[in-house]
């Protein structure tokens, strides 16, 4: 249930950002998701996961990995294409389509670091959604330390032999090709040393999927338990050079924390827009909710932080398109905006009164699912942190 209607969001904020055909991209972005995923919503969620086919269709209308070079079948687009798919995500549904995860993180280790055999044979599969891909990193009892890695791939003459396990892994369950980080040297100091990426296909004897995991929010996404039992790839499916894949993960991260600060962003502006037009609506004491003082104070102290993210968001995209965004930079912006959307769910919530904790107002599932913003693609904490040894 949801009161009032919300405008789209390209008609409410002045933005400089993008082009006339970056506006005609987001219009058939927001169709489709209007099409595709909206009507689908309870099916996702019941079953966690959205439809493989959901992939192909987005994969039809070039809404996968824009940024792929046309030499590999995507568009050669450039960042701005992926922050507008990520947005209308963000402002449109709460569905979790893991589309983000492909089109802006994995495509891009494979289109840096990629062996031309690698990006010839996945990429083109990538674009068209005939292949879903994750990214393993996160262990049990590991979490964000990635240099205590115990997933191991071990050389056996030319190929390797992959065991470990893996958790909270995004597309798991759909997954064709998954990404592992792992320590193909085990003794190396220090240990970042020997960490490596290998892709392993999911036909792979050995690999197994998990469970399904159950989460607090994001109810359609995908999110799985990997296995890997003696699991032997070509010594071919390393990604770049042994032992070079902490490097690799700390320079492609700051792509995957802008990504999640602008889904954060557009996240929080939907609370917002959906809690005027709730209040404009419901009445207390005889008259508007949206009449009394407190309500309007506290959502012009809102509207005024969004204001300033838009335009530290969109100064984070411009800096990125040019290659000049610093990894300081995007913790920064992952740390701000996802700490913004948490405050404005909240106060949103608590805005709709007792209808905030009735799962069939989308602000239930806006506040369970911005929880874990400020966790995933490193903590708050961790974002802090990465700051702090930048003074």
């Amino acid at each position: 249930m949801q009161s009032g209607a919300i405008r789209p969001l390209n008609n409410m904020l002045p933005r400089n950002l993008f082009n006339t055909e970056h506006e005609a991209f987001r219009e058939t972005v927001r169709k489709f998701y209007a099409k595709e995923v909206v009507p689908n919503i309870e099916k996702y969620e019941k079953q966690q996961h959205v439809d493989r086919d959901l992939w192909n269709k987005a994969g039809e209308l070039g809404l996968l990995c824009p940024t792929v070079p046309e030499a590999y079948g995507g568009l050669g687009l450039d960042f701005g294409y992926n922050a507008i798919i990520d947005e209308e995500i963000g402002y449109g549904t709460d569905v979790a389509t893991g589309f983000s995860l492909q089109s802006d993180i994995v495509a891009n280790y494979i289109i840096q670091y990629g062996s031309e055999e690698q990006k010839q044979t996945w990429l083109p599969k990538m674009v068209t959604g005939e292949i879903v891909t994750a990214i393993a990193m996160t262990e049990p009892g590991t979490g964000s330390d990635l240099q205590a890695l115990r997933t191991t791939a071990k050389k056996d003459g030319n190929h390797y032999v992959i065991n470990g396990s893996k958790t909270y892994i995004t597309n798991g369950q759909n997954a064709d090709l998954i990404l592992v980080c792992c320590k193909t040297d085990t003794e190396v100091q220090p240990a970042w040393k020997g960490v490596s990426i290998v892709l392993v296909e999911a036909e792979r004897a050995g690999f197994k999927r998990g469970r399904n995991l159950d989460k607090v929010g994001l109810d359609a996404a995908d999110t799985s338990e990997l296995f890997f039992e003696d699991v032997r790839v070509p010594i071919t499916n390393c990604l770049g050079e042994e032992g070079k894949g902490f490097i690799y993960l700390m320079s492609e991260l700051p792509q995957e924390r802008l990504g999640i600060a602008i889904s954060a962003q557009t996240a929080a502006q939907r609370a917002f827009d959906m809690t005027v037009a709730f209040t404009r609506e419901r009445k207390a004491f005889g008259k508007p909710v949206l009449d009394f003082q407190n309500t309007r104070f506290l959502l012009a102290d809102l509207k005024s932080k969004l204001q300033v993210g838009w335009a530290h968001i969109d100064w984070c995209i411009a800096r990125h398109i040019k290659h000049e965004l610093t990894p300081v930079e995007a913790s920064g912006a992952k740390l701000w905006h996802t700490e913004l959307q948490g405050e404005v769910v909240d106060k949103c919530l608590q805005l709709h009164g007792g209808a905030g904790f009735m799962n069939e107002y989308p602000i239930a599932k806006q506040w369970r699912g911005a929880r874990v913003t400020r966790i995933f693609g490193g903590t708050s904490e961790i974002m802090k942190e990465l700051i702090g040894r930048s003074l």
